[in-house]
């Protein structure tokens, strides 16, 4: 058996290789505890990723950077968040790392919710056993300044660049620190000699005191604000206005120079001269602008200032062109003409500053006055105004012309047109190119020319004159026009209206109808009242006759009877016409009604070889009637169709929905026809075209369908036959006059 015991000097030795070793994990443990700290406190971002770039640790940090849970992101791989990278940048810090082991450098993170953030990071690879450790920091707060810094710095050298006026920066000793090219060009040196020299080399010496006492003032106030001359390296003198400001740029000092040499040596070359032109100058109505190649203002008149609605001492400190839009293609044509022949007299729309637009009328003489130029400018707003106020009216007129309710004419020599709206067009049927300077009297039917000659000599006598011509419409029909003429409107000129009164003259007449039928009215109430009696009484005998007598006189008394009713009717349809009472108006089926009359009336037509076709429109809705008026108008129009059909033939009965909410019944006949001349009268009082008829029929039925709010109309044509079509309104409107009469609708 071996002997495994270890002498004292081994087991001391191990014991202290033990302790060893517990202090050195309990150190372990402290360190390791302090790294989870700084790991879990840290500011930045810590993550540590696998080899498949996958997160496997991150600090809450690194959640806050993410903007996700600790347990979203553990998993997720690092290429999801840099689709804003382009490959090959990802491609190289790769390489980057392989090849170093460590690398820093910026990225963009775009989020899971969408956000974009620029970070700067430190990744070690290998950094625990395989996993790598990146250290990330949130930037984008920082880019954002550093991006605004610099768009600041790029639009200060821009302005400071770009500047007409001179831009120094020059520290409290007047040392140049930077200068701009304007204030270069005025010095006529390049920047890199200026920025070796300084305010005191170039000041006049009667300028010294002034530019040191500008200095203090710029000390101890923060701005100063003066006039200084600076003598050029070749002897000129050049004159300045400045304004001057501290600490603006890097705790320098900033100076605005606005070279004045000009304006100051126009002013001294200006006062030679005074005597003779300052009177002309000053005292000039039109205003008057000298000015340089530039377009700087160096001199103006008082008539200028009121012109540009500015005061002198800030009128010339204006440039020519900040009164006009020189992006306008006219302005640049008048500045490039201008160059081109060394004067120009033209129209330009001025911008005032007062926001006011003034139309100026100018000339423009080049190197007039010691080389500037000359501007003289007058006001032409209010002519121009007035010009298109002109040209409104007359277009106004023009509109009121061409749009105007009547026809109007204007005639000159001769009575020749002048002009012609298009309602004159329409009336005399032909286009206004072809009325235009031709005689009014070619366009007047030949049937009326003797009477439009008639006219013209009441106008030329009193001036003005009136009448009524018919004038041809379509194949048949003719429309009356009134016509009015006035001699001289305007010199030289007269004017001839012309108005459609065709409705208006058929307005009329249907009113004398009105009139008519209720005088008939009136009369065959009274009559059918006074009727009525004696037929009572003769009727009466009649029978008691007719059983009393013992021979056969039946043959006698069934004419007596007959006859008797036929006048019995005859009243019937006289009542119809007296004044309506109590008629009560309700929602009734046309179709129905129109359908129960031809059944009343089939016998009668077969008897007459006679038949009657029917064909209604579906869905026909309920209107608002008298049934047994209506039945008896039907009937009346049926049973005429029937007589004028001795031979036979079809009656074509159509019921159909037309527009504006009503209904047409169409009753067609296959008779002889009504002449055109016969149609108007149809309707009136006692006219009728039958033998024996006394017109009452038509006329009743003429007057209950206008007791329905309708109308009839008819359609003839002579050997073909006849069309009644009756309109009537599905709803009906109430009237005063109908409440007045005891109408009611239910």
């Amino acid at each position: 058996m071996a002997n495994n015991s270890l002498s004292p000097r081994e087991e001391q030795d191990l014991m202290i290789n033990v302790k060893s070793l517990e202090e050195e994990n309990r150190r372990l443990k402290e360190q390791l505890n302090g790294y989870s700290i700084i790991f879990e406190r840290s500011l930045d971002a810590i993550v540590i990723f696998n080899k498949n770039g996958e997160f496997v640790e991150v600090n809450e940090a690194a959640c806050q950077l993410f903007e996700m849970e600790k347990e979203e992101l553990l998993g997720k791989q690092f290429h999801m968040f840099l689709d804003l990278v382009p490959p090959d940048i990802l491609l190289f810090q790769q390489s980057m790392l392989h090849k170093f082991g460590s690398f820093s450098d910026e990225l963009l993170l775009k989020l899971k919710n969408g956000k974009i953030k620029h970070i700067e990071f430190s990744m070690k690879k290998d950094a625990f056993n395989e996993f790598d450790l990146v250290i990330m920091r949130d930037i984008s707060a920082r880019k954002a300044l550093e991006r605004e810094r610099i768009i600041n710095e790029f639009l200060f050298k821009d302005v400071f660049n770009r500047a007409v006026d001179g831009i120094v920066i020059f520290d409290e000793f007047g040392r140049f620190i930077d200068v701009n090219p304007a204030f270069c060009i005025s010095l006529n040196l390049e920047k890199a000699k200026l920025l070796s020299l300084s305010f005191q080399q170039f000041i006049a010496k009667e300028c010294t005191d002034d530019f040191v006492k500008l200095l203090v003032e710029l000390k101890e106030k923060g701005t100063a604000k003066g006039e200084l001359s600076l003598v050029r390296f070749d002897g000129t003198v050049k004159m300045f206005e400045l304004t001057t400001t501290s600490n603006v740029y890097s705790g320098f000092y900033m100076a605005i120079m606005r070279d004045v040499t000009e304006k100051k040596n126009m002013e001294i070359k200006l006062q030679k001269s005074e005597e003779r032109f300052r009177a002309i100058f000053e005292q000039a109505h039109e205003a008057i602008l000298i000015w340089n190649n530039h377009g700087h203002i160096l001199n103006a008149n008082p008539a200028a200032s009121r012109t540009f609605e500015l005061p002198l001492n800030l009128l010339v400190r204006k440039n020519l062109l900040d009164f006009v839009d020189y992006s306008d293609k006219k302005v640049r044509h008048v500045f490039e003409q201008f160059q081109k022949t060394g004067e120009i007299r033209d129209e330009l729309t001025f911008h005032m500053p007062n926001g006011e637009d003034k139309q100026l009328e100018f000339t423009m003489k080049q190197g007039v006055i010691d080389g500037y130029h000359l501007t003289i400018f007058r006001n032409v707003t209010e002519r121009r105004k007035i010009e298109k106020e002109l040209r409104e009216s007359e277009q106004k007129f023009r509109s009121i012309f061409d749009h105007a309710m009547n026809g109007i004419l204007l005639w000159g020599e001769g009575y020749r047109i002048l002009d012609v709206n298009p309602i004159a067009c329409e009336i005399f049927q032909a286009p206004k190119d072809q009325l235009l300077y031709q005689s009014v009297i070619q366009f007047i039917p030949e049937k009326e020319r003797k009477n439009f000659y008639k006219l013209v000599s009441q106008c030329e006598r009193s001036g003005e004159a009136y009448a009524e011509m018919n004038f041809p419409s379509g194949e048949e029909e003719q429309k009356i026009i009134e016509f009015s003429l006035k001699k001289e409107i305007i010199p030289g000129v007269g004017m001839m209206t012309l108005r459609d009164i065709t409705e208006r003259k058929e307005m009329e007449l249907q009113l004398r109808k009105s009139d008519t039928l209720n005088v008939v009215g009136e009369l065959a109430a009274g009559i059918a009242h006074e009727i009525r009696n004696p037929m009572t009484a003769l009727k009466g005998f009649i029978q008691l006759l007719q059983g009393s007598i013992k021979e056969d006189y039946s043959m006698y008394f069934n004419v007596i009877m007959s006859e008797l009713k036929r006048i019995e009717s005859i009243i019937t349809e006289f009542l119809v016409l007296a004044k309506p009472q109590a008629i009560q108006y309700q929602q009734n089926d046309v179709c129905k009604i129109m359908r129960d009359t031809i059944d009343l009336i089939s016998a009668q037509a077969m008897m007459h070889n006679v038949q009657i076709i029917a064909e209604f429109e579906e869905n026909i809705p309920f209107i608002y009637c008298e049934p047994n008026q209506l039945k008896q108008v039907f009937i009346n129009i049926l049973k005429n169709a029937i007589e004028v059909m001795p031979k036979g033939g079809d009656i074509n009965v159509n019921i159909q929905k037309t527009a504006g909410n009503q209904i047409c019944i169409s009753i067609r006949d296959q008779g002889c026809g009504i002449p055109q001349d016969k149609i108007k009268k149809l309707g009136e009082p006692f006219y009728t075209t039958k033998e024996r008829g006394t017109g009452l029929g038509l006329m009743v039925s003429y007057k209950i369908i206008e007791e329905h709010q309708g109308k009839i109309d008819v359609e003839s044509q002579v050997g073909v036959g006849t069309t009644f079509h009756i309109t009537l309104p599905i709803e009906r409107i109430e009237k005063e006059d109908e409440d007045e009469a005891g109408v009611q609708c239910v």
